[in-house]
């Protein structure tokens, strides 16, 4: 998400959990030395009339205090109150870092999950667990839901990567299926309704439902929709839109069947990973969850939730060198068990080796650790100093040559003009009388308009839109622009390269070839690379070519020392009335890395 998530957070329940009342400022403080801000102090009626006020909360409740605090985007075990409270302690040395256990099922056989073949058009990844014996609280009900919801906006990309479905286990009889069958032949009971629906009839019930409609698209147009269901075809959920009535969960509910479809499996194993973490506190083994056998289509069985535990070994120059600290490895060690990261010294004190239990799915590299010491040694005590190096900042070349350039083409008489780094195929391609098969373009895989679909190749279009805005301006329109354009490049490790290009357009009664040769000429003198008669390669020349995008016989290739660097040439009619022009004009384009 753009921004950091907001979670709400009853205040009276999380200092009862805390086992201290603070005052706001001292929880501000506390928020603050732990990486995360306290974004506002308010009450649910407040709340009341900006969003919906999560299930189940009644009116004598109304003035509870709320505290929302901004999360950091990764930090997905800390998006509930469980584990925020859970983190909080830890911070404090209050409590220590509890052990995640798989817990042995009730008659020694795993509930089984078959994922059928027929998912992978539309969601191919399922996955499950159960928490046994959990008992729910009003709050902690309304917690467990919020968290869904919010791994559902954050990591599932609002439903569209990863959707959940949690249902009352003692409801339904194993296995279980996770199908994708034709929408006609679906019909079940949704959450919170009385009477039976088809698929494609729950599309139109939830068409103007606030919250639902925002995931119609993800599946509507799919020729079959996933579906999980039981041994007696009791259907469960219809991912990512509703879950059936009939697995409901209620506050007596005290065995939970999760399900994951999903059409990223990482991002579907954290999102079990967290729910399971977070919510198996409340379970009659703590901190334990049963897990389920997952059948892939391919028959290979995996359990889920994998809750995986993992060693890191970071160095503790590394470490000090980041922060700017000087600390030993000790200290490091009882810093970072201070944020859920268990560890312990090693290499006799240069190095120290962390685990990283499964609520961590945001560290994915040494500099993640390096960060989390920061935050616990506090960015406060981190002492300011000059750094230790001497350099002289310089400007890059290109950069320098581009800037001076710039100067003198708008003192010859010409005005600048920015234009976007991407364009339509059309323009570079098309409207230029080119193939776009021709032209080595890095193309968006997903552009979001038209006029958004490759990275330009040329100025020249760019600067003709320009002119083709600014119609109604009295002519002569001199317009340049001095900017990249991007090729494909199989040398470089991105496979893609910028190079510096200038263009510039000249737009009359008359083409005015004279006026960019005139301009071409200028610039050449600045960049002092002499006339060459001879045409040879200590000099600059112009020889006539022909291309679809010039008029005939008015084209002509600029080479410099030996080398084509650009061209100029009066525009071609056809080109004109592709961008919408009705007078004639002349263009110039040269590379000016070449110059360099």
């Amino acid at each position: 998400s753009d921004k950091m998530p907001t979670v709400s957070i009853p205040r009276d329940e999380l200092f009862t959990a805390l086992g201290k009342k603070y005052s706001d400022e001292e929880f501000d403080e506390l928020c603050f030395d732990f990486g995360i801000e306290l974004d506002e102090v308010t009450t649910e009626r407040a709340i009341q009339g900006r969003e919906k006020v999560l299930e189940g909360s009644g009116s004598s409740e109304e003035e509870k205090v709320i505290y929302r605090i901004d999360i950091p985007a990764n930090r997905y075990d800390l998006l509930c109150l469980e584990g925020l409270n859970m983190a909080l302690l830890v911070f404090l040395n209050k409590m220590e870092l509890p052990r995640y256990q798989f817990l042995d099922p009730p008659n020694g056989k795993f509930q089984r999950m078959t994922v059928t073949p027929a998912t992978s058009g539309v969601r191919p990844f399922g996955l499950a667990a159960v928490l046994r014996g959990i008992s729910f609280s009003k709050t902690s009900y309304n917690s467990f839901l919020d968290l869904q919801d919010k791994l559902h906006q954050n990591i599932g990309r609002r439903r569209s990567l990863v959707s959940i479905g949690t249902h009352d286990m003692d409801t339904v009889k194993g296995p279980f299926v996770y199908d994708a069958l034709p929408p006609e032949s679906i019909k079940f009971v949704p959450l919170n309704q009385t009477k039976q629906y088809t698929a494609p009839e729950i599309m139109t019930l939830y068409e103007g439902d606030s919250h639902l409609r925002h995931y119609l698209p993800i599946i509507r147009d799919k020729p079959v929709y996933p579906l999980i269901y039981d041994k007696n075809k009791v259907v469960l959920s219809l991912p990512p839109i509703i879950n059936g009535n009939h697995t409901k969960i209620t506050l007596s509910t005290r065995n939970v069947f999760i399900d994951i479809t999903a059409t990223d499996l990482t991002k579907a194993k954290i999102v079990l990973d967290t729910l399971v973490t977070m919510f198996s506190c409340y379970c009659k083994q703590p901190f334990s969850v049963e897990p389920v056998e997952v059948v892939n289509p391919d028959g290979s069985i995996e359990l889920y939730p994998k809750l995986p535990y993992r060693k890191e070994t970071v160095s503790v120059d590394v470490v000090n060198k980041g922060v700017g600290i000087d600390e030993s490895a000790e200290n490091i060690s009882k810093i970072l068990n201070k944020m859920c990261l268990k560890s312990e010294v090693v290499q006799e004190g240069k190095a120290v080796e962390i685990e990283i239990p499964p609520t961590r799915a945001d560290i994915i590299h040494a500099c993640d650790i390096v960060e989390d010491v920061a935050i616990a040694y506090g960015y406060n005590n981190i002492v300011k100093r000059m750094p230790p190096t001497s350099t002289t900042a310089k400007q890059l070349p290109i950069n320098k040559l581009s800037d001076l350039l710039r100067n003198e083409v708008a003192q010859a008489g010409f005005t600048e003009c920015l234009t976007f780094a991407l364009c339509s195929r059309d323009d570079v391609a098309a409207k230029m009388g080119k193939k776009i098969e021709d032209i080595p373009a890095v193309h968006i895989s997903n552009p979001k308009t038209l006029e958004f679909q490759i990275a330009r190749t040329s100025l020249l279009p760019g600067v003709l839109k320009t002119v083709s805005c600014n119609k109604n301006m009295p002519l002569p329109i001199k317009l340049f622009e001095i900017s990249d354009v991007i090729f494909k490049n199989t040398s470089k490790d991105v496979g893609a390269g910028n190079r510096r290009y200038f263009c510039a357009v000249n737009y009359n009664k008359s083409p005015g070839f004279e006026v960019i040769h005139g301009l071409l000429d200028r610039v050449m003198q600045l960049l002092e690379v002499p006339f060459s008669e001879s045409q040879g390669k200590e000099g600059y020349y112009i020889k006539a070519a022909e291309d679809s995008a010039f008029f005939p016989g008015r084209y002509a290739e600029v080479f410099s020392r030996g080398k084509q660097v650009g061209h100029l040439g009066t525009l071609h009619p056809n080109v004109l009335s592709a961008f919408d022009l009705n007078l004639p004009a002349a263009a110039l384009e040269i590379d000016l890395e070449e110059f360099l």
